[in-house]
């Protein structure tokens, strides 16, 4: 086996993603922690993509993948159903708010927000409301890949070059309270922003409104962003008022990431449909979900069937790695740990918030938490997009053994924010290790970009 430590020893890849970086070569995980092939370990301080929620190697996990290795790894559905994916889509429905009893398994979070949006428009074409078509989503926001998700995406570089191939869908303000600068409480702005939604209906013509998606808290593309509490409310209420479905998008709030098994369970939420993926099989195989009532599943199947699938939907492989992770998190107790593990590592941010004031806001809930780079508090004026400050952040932390994620803040184009997710697992010791490290990576960037820092 190859065994190089140095990119550019290795010989040129065939592989490409986004961009011709080059990373060591991963060895072997276990718990919060990844070695390369030269025994150096990194903190997997992002759960990978935020994905990882119960950690590495978990052997449970890998067991129960062996012993359904060894029975069937593939049986279409057209042909058999399985018990894996029949006990998942049980246990899973069981999860979930009342009413959510149907489940429909797909391979990733993009396919997840697709079966959602094209679920949408079936049940509204087999319930006599064909004109409703429009999907309202938030700007920024991100919703996946897939030209459908990406039509409902708000993140200007990933969705501009591919605008003329796609029928772009309205979009309204993402609830930034944290960014205001008016007289009114935090209740009064979360109402203001989700009577924004009902202010697009209206313009958009609420007979041609099919759906409004929206992440309970948001991902990568807001960092962590949780609105006012009076927010989630009103969107219900504005839903109902003109029949519009409410689409959340779990993808990477679920399975118990925020300290609830769904980010919206915080707020009592009651969703039309949810996608979910990511933390739901936790990267031990590619799986994601649609929940939905019966009272929508039903009229689409009467009116001829649901024209949508994918080859690996219900996958007995993937659902018996699914229902091992939800063992697990039941077993040890991984939400409950998520949720106080989430307030003291919050806390120690919130520590380096006062220390290096570059850091204008913390936020989040459990372990999907986020900390925004600005230059003036007191505005919140973001830093000088030529600085790149959050990749160099991500960089900074990957040379000293942290795993951190970031993303432009302000819809793609500017604005700086890294976020800290590690799996659900952690221990407060490890919370120790990611902050000790973070501390020190904040003081050479503060040095690099000539930053304030409060001595």
């Amino acid at each position: 086996m190859l065994k190089t430590t140095a990119s550019n020893e290795r010989p040129a890849s065939h592989l490409f993603y986004q961009s011709r970086l080059r990373r060591p070569l991963v060895d072997r995980a276990e718990g919060i922690y990844l070695w390369d092939q030269d025994g150096r370990r990194v903190i997997d301080g992002s759960s990978g993509a935020m994905v990882v929620n119960i950690g590495h190697g978990n052997r449970n996990v890998l067991d129960a993948m062996k012993s359904q290795m060894d029975r069937v790894t593939f049986a279409y559905r057209l042909h058999f159903e399985n018990e894996p994916a029949e006990e998942l889509a049980r246990r899973a429905a069981e999860k979930l708010p009342e009413g959510m009893d149907k489940i429909f398994f797909v391979s990733g979070g993009s396919e997840a927000v697709e079966s959602c949006l094209k679920l949408a428009r079936q049940w509204a074409v087999a319930t006599g409301q064909k004109d409703r078509w429009k999907v309202i989503s938030r700007f920024p926001s991100y919703h996946g890949g897939t030209l459908g998700a990406l039509a409902v995406t708000g993140y200007a570089a990933l969705s501009e070059p591919f605008s003329p191939m796609m029928r772009e869908m309205p979009k309204v303000p993402a609830p930034t309270a944290y960014l205001d600068r008016d007289n009114l409480t935090m209740e009064q702005r979360g109402i203001k922003y989700a009577d924004m939604l009902e202010e697009k209906i209206l313009a958009e013509g609420p007979e041609s409104l099919l759906a409004f998606i929206m992440e309970p808290i948001g991902g990568a593309s807001t960092g962590a962003l949780v609105a006012p509490d009076s927010y989630y409310p009103r969107i219900r209420e504005i839903c109902d008022k003109y029949g519009i479905l409410l689409i959340h998008d779990e993808v990477m709030s679920g399975a118990g990431r925020t300290g609830k098994f769904l980010g919206g369970d915080h707020w009592n939420c009651r969703p039309d449909l949810i996608a979910l993926s990511k933390g739901f099989a936790s990267g031990y195989c590619p799986l994601g979900a649609m929940a939905a009532p019966s009272r929508i599943v039903q009229p689409v199947l009467d009116a001829g069937g649901f024209q949508h699938g994918f080859t690996y939907a219900g996958n007995p492989l993937a659902c018996a790695a699914g229902l091992a992770v939800l063992d697990e998190i039941d077993r040890l107790g991984l939400i409950d740990n998520a949720a106080a593990m989430g307030e003291a590592l919050k806390a120690e941010l919130v520590g380096l918030s006062k220390r290096f004031p570059f850091i204008g806001d913390v936020r989040g809930k459990g372990l999907l938490l986020a900390a925004e780079f600005v230059s003036d508090r007191e505005t919140m004026k973001p830093l000088s997009k030529e600085l790149n400050a959050h990749q160099r952040m991500v960089d900074l932390a990957y040379e000293r053994g942290l795993i951190i994620y970031s993303r432009r803040t302000r819809g793609g184009v500017e604005g700086d924010h890294f976020l800290v997710c590690p799996p659900m697992i952690i221990t407060r010791e490890q919370i120790g290790e990611i902050v000790a490290i973070l501390g020190e990576v904040l003081d050479v960037l503060a040095e690099e970009l000539n930053l304030p820092v409060n001595r």
